[in-house]
């Protein structure tokens, strides 16, 4: 004996469920038109570095443009071992590091202005600037 199944049939006073739409699939074209400026900036005293970094920022947003950063990368250590004495003393030596500190910034979709405003910007001594357009 077959039995039927009864089904639910909705009535005027039931809600129906709206139908969501799906978002359109972001195309790797609307990815590349944003452009960046990413500025790394090294040196190997921290304070200054973190003083030209502020001053990066300030300069790029005084004229609106928006910041991400300043991102601590992985410091550097440079360590040489040295002779104290010439010939005989091999066990006496002597250990030198060089801490290079880095820092990242990235500018998104910087104006003209801004480009021009930071190649202008005069920074301390021992700080060196990579500047890549992504």
């Amino acid at each position: 004996m077959a039995t039927k199944r009864k089904t639910k049939v909705p009535s005027a006073n039931t809600p129906v469920k709206a139908v969501k739409e799906k978002a359109p699939i972001k195309s790797k074209k609307s990815a590349e038109t944003t452009s960046k400026l990413r500025i790394r900036v090294r040196a190997y005293e921290h304070k200054i570095l973190d003083a030209s970094v502020k001053q990066i920022m300030d300069t790029a947003l005084r004229y609106d443009a928006k910041v991400e950063g300043p991102v601590p990368l992985p410091t550097e250590i440079k360590k040489y071992t040295v002779n104290r004495a010439s010939f005989v003393y091999k066990d006496a030596r002597e250990q030198f590091e060089m801490r290079i500190h880095k820092r990242l910034v990235d500018i998104i979709n910087p104006e003209g202005r801004v480009i021009e405003a930071l190649t202008n910007l005069s920074l301390p001594s021992g700080v060196s600037i990579d500047v890549k357009m992504l």
